[in-house]
């Protein structure tokens, strides 16, 4: 690279930083980020995803770029049961949580099935894979793709990408912040779906519909009952299929920000026969509570663990002579860090701070949810 390349790399870095950091919610920031990244590298189609940052698996918003529908459960299903190269879990854990298809297989891309099942049937012939990772939490994933006939992702792009994930992971972390405005109480208890072994929806009770109905818009596929099940509920089915046949770890549980602005949490189990056998995958929606999204909220304002601590023994009406001697801290210590905390989570006092961190109501986000989109 010439120093005059050089130069307007740097300055178009830049740039894409400083436009992603005025974004107001994530949809808006994937926008910009990919406006400008791809003047200063070319690629044929992109997804740019939220995830959730205690299980690393997709949610919502996601943006698809020059993508159809149908590949998704490909994607994932390569992903989860065959994949062995860059695997999103893998690169999480990853010194540079970012790679190329190509410069991992040595420029032999055949070695995935990733690439035999979903790429080279849609005219790709290269993918670079970065996790969106900010104090060891993964907040966000990238794909980008090059089609057949373009140079496969060299170094210097790898360097590129790997130089904006935690500027734009530590902007992706911050829309989870609330607001203290209030919202009605739910009206909808658990919403129970069962996907078969293909991850094809079986069947959904009515809370399940009412609820489908207040996710974000975005990538999603039919189904028999007529329900449109958004990609990563069906992704979602998919690990738990995953995690008991023995090829996954973790949970197959992820929180989503509705419509209305409702934190809601999407988990999934396998199910049994009477022999033992696999069989179909119920997923359960419903409300989430406060202790599921707490560790999101306190995350977004960037409190230290010592910080958070204290923050739990506010919440338990603790005054600070019992906080310091339950932490064997000194009470002034513990001032210090509560004036932290106050100015961090921008609230002037105890009952303020309680109640910013731990209502059950917090503010829509501006955005629709998930965007598919074609780019020129």
């Amino acid at each position: 690279m010439t120093g005059s390349t050089a130069s307007r790399t740097e300055i178009g870095r830049a740039e894409l930083l400083a436009r992603a950091a005025k974004a107001t919610d994530a949809l808006s920031m994937f926008a910009e980020a990919s406006h400008q990244l791809r003047r200063l590298m070319p690629y044929d189609a992109a997804v740019w995803r939220v995830t959730d940052p205690v299980t690393g698996m997709m949610t919502a918003p996601i943006r698809a770029e020059n993508l159809d529908e149908g590949g998704c459960a490909v994607y994932w299903e390569s992903e989860l049961f065959t994949e062995n190269v860059n695997l999103f879990r893998d690169l999480a854990q990853a010194p540079v949580p970012v790679a190329g298809l190509r410069q991992t297989t040595g420029d032999l891309p055949a070695r995935s099935t990733l690439y035999q099942d979903f790429m080279r049937p849609r005219g790709f012939q290269d993918e670079l894979r970065a996790v969106l990772r900010v104090g060891g939490r993964p907040q966000g994933h990238i794909s980008l793709f090059r089609a057949k006939g373009r140079e496969a992702f060299g170094t210097a792009e790898t360097g590129l990408i790997a130089g904006l994930l935690t500027p734009l992971a530590k902007k992706l972390r911050s829309f989870s912040e609330p607001s203290p405005q209030r919202l009605p109480d739910a009206l909808h208890g658990p919403g129970l779906l069962l996907f078969d072994v293909s991850g094809a929806l079986l069947s959904a009770n009515d809370d399940a519909r009412a609820h489908l109905d207040d996710l974000p818009e975005g990538p999603s596929v039919p189904s028999p009952m007529g329900l449109r099940i958004p990609v990563w509920v069906q992704s979602t089915a998919m690990q738990a299929r995953a995690i008991a046949q023995e090829r996954d770890r973790g949970q197959a549980r992820v929180r989503i920000r509705t419509r209305t602005g409702r934190w809601l949490v999407c988990h999934a189990s396998c199910l049994r026969q009477a022999d033992g056998t696999l069989g179909a995958s119920a997923v359960v929606i419903e409300p989430a509570k406060t202790s599921e999204i707490v560790p999101l909220i306190v995350d977004a304002f960037e409190l230290t663990d010592r910080e958070t601590e204290v923050t739990q023994c506010i919440a338990r009406g603790l005054p600070t002579g019992e906080i310091a001697e339950q932490l064997h801290l000194s009470p002034h210590t513990v001032r210090d860090h509560i004036k932290a905390v106050f100015e961090k989570v921008g609230v002037s006092s105890r009952g303020e701070l309680v109640g910013k961190l731990f209502t059950e109501y917090y503010a829509p986000l501006t955005e629709k949810g998930i965007l598919r989109v074609g780019t020129s």
